[in-house]
């Protein structure tokens, strides 16, 4: 399977993005995913998780409230909402097949004035 993101970019706090994934090479509609970022010189840490039924997800602290996880199946695409981004949310964001060891290759988030 693979999983490609886009969406990253350079903003200001305050503002809003929204990351894809698209997933190919396995089924999608019953995989669950998640979300990951990655700061400088930081582990790797969760950010958000969608099962296969859609209205089912779960949150990080520092992401509740400000971000959203959604997805369109029949796009096989895992979306992540962003809003109100603040300057430690900066980092790579990944997509995760949970349960596997499929990753993305990450997109670049930066927040500064």
């Amino acid at each position: 399977g693979q999983l490609v993101e886009s969406g990253g970019g350079s903003v200001q706090p305050g503002d809003s993005l929204r990351l894809s994934c698209v997933a190919a090479g396995f089924p999608f509609s019953g995989a669950a995913f998640s979300w990951y970022r990655q700061a400088p010189g930081k582990e790797r840490e969760h950010v958000a998780t969608i099962y296969s039924t859609e209205t089912l997800t779960e949150y990080s602290d520092s992401a509740k409230g400000r971000f959203t996880i959604s997805r369109d199946n029949r796009k096989s695409t895992v979306y992540l909402q962003m809003t109100d981004l603040k300057p430690e949310d900066t980092g790579v964001y990944y997509c995760h097949r949970m349960n596997y060891e499929t990753w993305g290759q990450g997109t670049q988030v930066t927040v500064t004035e």
